[in-house]
């Protein structure tokens, strides 16, 4: 797991640069920090410092015991309505077609 982490990690600042650096390039953009020309090469190395960040920080959420628990929660609650739906579909299609025609349809108010 931790070569993954450090292989999707390598492949976000490596996607950053080439595609920072091509859109930087592209459109002409200067970066200004104070003033100052901030070198492209730093604008766009300090945004993927701060993607890395919220990537491992997502991730340390996602991977505590507490969000594995709703993670799987969510995972099983989402397989059994998608099979209810899959299975009910038909029901479902000819009640909501009979709603359809059958329900109060409102009057127009003149004044």
């Amino acid at each position: 797991m931790f070569k993954s982490l450090v292989l999707a990690i390598l492949a976000t600042i490596f996607l950053t640069f080439v595609l920072g650096s091509s859109l930087i390039e592209l459109l002409d953009v200067d970066v200004y920090m104070d003033n100052q020309l901030i070198e492209p090469l730093k604008a766009i190395s300090l945004s993927a410092i701060v993607v890395v960040l919220l990537v491992v920080a997502a991730l340390a959420i996602v991977l505590s015991v507490f969000g594995t628990i709703i993670f799987v929660g969510l995972l099983i609650f989402g397989g059994i309505a998608l099979a209810l739906i899959g299975v009910f579909w038909p029901v479902l299609l000819i009640a909501g077609l009979i709603w359809l025609v059958v329900r109060d349809k409102p009057s127009p108010q003149y004044n």
